[in-house]
């Protein structure tokens, strides 16, 4: 469902898509996030995706009320606190995005799909 707002002007509708893109940007600025991934239904190996790709490893539902709930599949750095990077990025996610739309982030779930060492 797209989210939408109306205004004295007129009524704002929001696609799930451009959301999804402005919270993989975000997300993936932040400190010990490698990328977003996605897992293969076929064989189940995780996969890591490229910049252009960052939508598929993030799924999102707007309600009737516009309230946003996120599901991030993430692949996160080797050696960093797990916990720290997850609330980094829920609290980054949560703040631009309902800057950015003007609707209210509900829910955000993280799955961690994978550990990578950065060289």
């Amino acid at each position: 469902m797209k989210g939408s707002m109306s205004t004295d002007l007129g009524i704002i509708t929001i696609d799930q898509d451009v959301i999804a893109k402005y919270a993989g940007t975000v997300a993936v600025e932040c400190f010990g996030i490698v990328g977003m991934a996605t897992v293969s239904m076929k064989d189940g190996l995780v996969k890591l995706l490229k910049q252009e790709s960052l939508t598929k490893g993030i799924q999102v539902n707007i309600s009737e009320d516009n309230r946003i709930t996120l599901d991030f599949h993430i692949i996160v750095a080797y050696g960093v606190s797990i916990s720290a990077v997850t609330d980094n990025l829920i609290s980054n996610v949560k703040y631009k995005v309902e800057e950015f739309s003007g609707m209210t982030v509900d829910k955000i779930n993280v799955y961690i799909e994978g550990v990578r060492v950065i060289d």
